[in-house]
């Protein structure tokens, strides 16, 4: 018995260029086409999905919950699968950062658990967040397949976990808007192996 748990990124939204965090800006309508192709590229695994569990953020609950009712899956809002909390950088782009204190943010791009945004959610925090989402979305749906409608920094923390790399390192995989990522659980190996796979649109 397998479950399948496919992973997607919101799309674009009005402020992509900032560090958007648990702010909750919308999709922008190009952000919104790029969902919708992202799920139109992968028909073949629309009509398996039995559930789509959702971060509550603006901008993938109202996706998920548009392509739940269009399609009859149901939808959950969990939020333990909302984005990291970026503290004092919330709602601020890098490039504004850049000219208050360059030093810090180079110093985050290079290791993140190290040198957190001020006051913002720790990285051990935000990965134990994520885990016990992932965990017990494994033991719930167990042998089904199920779309996870999330961000950008919830997907490294999942990818890091399933490649057993290290966490400092998270911001080293790339994760696009709308971009989904495979995970194949085979629960009939102990421990279970997991297969990711990449999809980029």
């Amino acid at each position: 018995m397998t479950t399948f748990i496919d992973l997607l990124r919101h799309g674009e939204t009005e402020h992509s260029s900032r560090y958007c965090g648990s702010t909750n800006h919308p999709l922008t309508p190009l952000g919104w086409t790029q969902m919708w192709n992202a799920i139109e590229n992968k028909q073949n695994k629309l009509h398996q999905w039995q559930h789509i569990i959702t971060s509550p953020l603006a901008r993938c609950a109202d996706f998920a919950q548009a392509l739940g009712q269009q399609y009859a899956i149901p939808v959950k809002q969990d939020a333990r699968i909302q984005e990291v909390h970026f503290g004092d950088w919330e709602n601020q782009s890098a490039a504004q950062l850049m000219e208050t204190d360059p030093d810090v943010l180079s110093r985050f791009w290079h290791n993140p658990l190290d040198n957190p945004p001020p006051n913002s959610e720790h990285l051990l925090d935000f990965q134990a967040r994520i885990l016990s989402a992932w965990h017990a979305i494994q033991q719930q749906f167990s042998g089904q397949s199920i779309l996870l409608v999330t961000h950008g920094g919830v997907i490294r923390i999942i990818i890091c976990h399933i490649l057993q790399y290290p966490i400092e390192c998270l911001l080293e995989f790339e994760v696009r808007h709308a971009e989904m990522k495979h995970v194949s659980i085979a629960l009939e190996e102990y421990p279970p192996v997991k297969i990711l796979s990449d999809s980029r649109i």
